[in-house]
């Protein structure tokens, strides 16, 4: 299923929690472990891209270490 645009970010954020959770656990298939390092590499690439000034200050209100519920 697709992200719809307006939620793009916290449906990914709780999918991307979920995978960093579970980032070292072993017995992994193949195409998981290919997929693990592909995910690992894309999200240094988004943190080396990042440009903090284009965010918002609103955006940790909840106040745990990533913001989410």
């Amino acid at each position: 299923m697709a992200n719809m645009s307006y939620i793009r970010f916290e449906n990914t954020f709780k999918d991307l929690l979920d995978c960093f959770v579970h980032l070292n656990d072993g017995g992994l298939s193949d195409s998981e472990y290919n997929y693990r390092a592909r995910l690992v590499a894309m999200c240094q690439n988004m943190v080396d891209e990042f440009d903090p000034e284009d965010v918002d200050d609103e955006a940790d209100e909840d106040g745990d270490e990533y913001g989410g519920n």
